[in-house]
């Protein structure tokens, strides 16, 4: 048996365990139902070509800064900076990226588990005969019933817990026993799911149209606003700014090649991303355009009403949420571990004992959204459900912050040979540009992005009739940013309604905001609504 290469919160066994963490971390909901869609809207294989060179030029750098972070110093986000903000002799004031990141991982992780529930639910629902003979109307009735009843608030809390639990379990294993073992099969096994369900797309889909549409070259569709989607896609779908690359960094044997393996989770996460797509655009679309569809209404409406249309529908349902579940579990799972790395670090609590109090708080936060879609639907602050908040706050600011200050920390906290020991060896032109993206372009496209994300928001909050401060007369700067966003959607939340589609997003104005209360809601009847695209951004997840 492999040796472990020990550390103070374990490691992994073998080299390529951390390729497949690292691809069951960066492939989440975003690569279902976001970048098909942007794909189809900004010029197809172009898009994915501008993609691949955002990713490249600004996320990479990000990428290898926080996995090469936590390997240097072989502990989690917190310590690492701690060790270096020593070596570097500089401000303790330097703490707070480790704590603001493990802050951003928790939050993200409590509403992921809200939408892994859902997707978990929805198996159970389609192995059953749920959709059978399912309209539009009808699928969206299930789910309403599912997420927006407040009637029925404690079946959909049952499901949460019943999906906290098989990421608890596994994680109390360990990290070898436990997060090896299953990213090691799970991961693999659900890209080899994703293949079989690709193969069915092409027998009974519209394969050439979902080609036509993204992956073929449509320059007139090109602008501005691609290379803005293009941007933000890059940045919030790969899990920077949250610990979870520092503790996969710190759990590396001494053989893996750290950088090589994430440029290679790069090209997997864009492949899987296509793959999705094209599958995706084979089965729930009328084979011409997404004409609009993203987010819940793709995955949770649109999916299971067409598939209910083949023959063993109830099977393909069922199969095609259980990739969606495994998907979301093995992205939690990899949320998780940074909080736990850090809790056992800070208390020296035994890894089970660590993971239950965790799971528990993960659970009670998850309550928070979880009843915003239902429950505490009317309840809102600023014309924003806890929720919305929540989603806000780690997509407009944690996550921005987190990357930019490790940005601004590395390339100018540093002395350029401890960033160079740290990064490791690396040819002369990577280190060169690693160091400048890191000391300048990172920063300002980083707080651009937040920027643009937090104005759009607050600007949807004022379209939906939020009577805030911020909707006043400072409402002329949110407007623009809301109509540049409406206008080019691909870096803001998606819009459109549920009707004709199905739910999530990592991560507005939620539909089960709009809900009428619970007393002239009739759970189950064609029309009833259920959550909107624009309930949830796709960038956290």
């Amino acid at each position: 048996m492999p040796t472990p290469y020990q550390t103070h919160v374990g490691s992994f066994t073998r080299k390529s365990t951390f390729f497949w963490a690292a691809v069951g971390a960066t492939v989440g909901l975003a690569n279902l139902w976001q970048f098909p869609y942007l794909a189809s809207l900004h010029g197809g294989g172009l898009f994915i070509l501008l993609y691949l060179a955002c990713l490249l030029l600004v996320t990479l750098p990000l990428m290898v800064t926080e996995a090469a972070l936590g390997r240097y110093a072989r502990h989690g986000i917190v310590l690492a900076m701690d060790g270096l903000i020593r070596s570097a002799k500089r401000s303790r004031l330097w703490m707070a990226v480790g704590r603001l990141s493990i802050l951003a991982a928790f939050l993200v992780l409590s509403f992921t588990a809200v939408f892994g529930s859902i997707a978990l639910a929805y198996v159970f629902f389609g192995a059953l005969g749920r959709f059978s003979g399912a309209g539009n109307s009808e699928a969206t009735a299930i789910l309403a019933g599912l997420v927006s009843d407040p009637r029925e608030y404690r079946i959909f809390m049952g499901w949460h817990i019943f999906f906290l639990l098989l990421v608890i379990l596994v994680s109390a294993q360990g990290v070898v026993k436990g997060l090896e073992r299953t990213l090691r099969v799970v991961v693999p096994g659900t890209l080899v799911l994703m293949l079989v369900l690709f193969g069915l797309a092409v027998w009974y889909g519209r394969i050439d149209g979902a080609v036509g549409q993204i992956l073929a070259m449509h320059p007139e569709d090109l602008s501005w606003g691609s290379l803005r989607a293009a941007l933000f896609h890059a940045f919030f779908t790969l899990g920077l700014g949250m610990g979870v690359w520092a503790i996969l960094g710190s759990y590396t044997t001494p053989h893996t090649r750290l950088k090589r393996s994430i440029l290679a989770v790069v090209l997997m996460d864009t492949l899987v991303a296509i793959l999705a797509g094209l599958m995706i655009f084979a089965i729930a679309t009328d084979g011409n355009s997404f004409d609009g569809e993203r987010g819940f209404s793709l995955l949770f409406v649109s999916m299971p009403v067409t598939l209910a249309q083949l023959p063993a529908s109830q099977f393909l349902i069922a199969t095609v949420f259980l990739m969606v579940v495994l998907i979301v579990w093995t992205t939690s799972l990899n949320l998780l571990e940074p909080v736990v790395g850090w809790f056992r670090e800070w208390t020296g609590a035994p890894r089970g004992l660590s993971v239950v109090l965790i799971g528990l708080a993960v659970w009670l936060a998850g309550l928070a959204s979880l009843l915003s879609f239902n429950l505490w639907a009317q309840e809102r602050v600023g014309g924003a459900t806890m929720f919305r908040w929540l989603e806000l706050v780690t997509g407009g600011l944690l996550i921005p912050l987190v990357a930019i200050l490790i940005a601004l920390f590395t390339g100018w906290c540093l002395t350029r040979h401890l960033a160079r020991t740290m990064l490791g060896a690396a040819p002369g032109l990577f280190a060169g540009i690693w160091f400048w993206v890191m000391r300048l372009v990172l920063p300002l496209v980083v707080a651009w992005i937040g920027v643009q994300y937090t104005a759009f928001s607050l600007s949807n909050l004022c379209d939906s009739g939020s009577t805030a401060v911020w909707c006043e007369q400072p409402a002329t700067l949110l407007s623009g940013a809301g109509a540049d966003a409406q206008e080019e959607p691909a870096d803001t939340p998606p819009s459109g309604g549920a009707s004709g589609g199905g739910s999530e997003g990592n991560e507005p104005v939620p539909a089960v905001e709009q809900l009428p209360p619970a007393e002239n809601s009739s759970k189950g009847k064609p029309g009833e609504k259920a959550p909107q695209e624009d309930d949830i951004l796709y960038h956290s997840v």
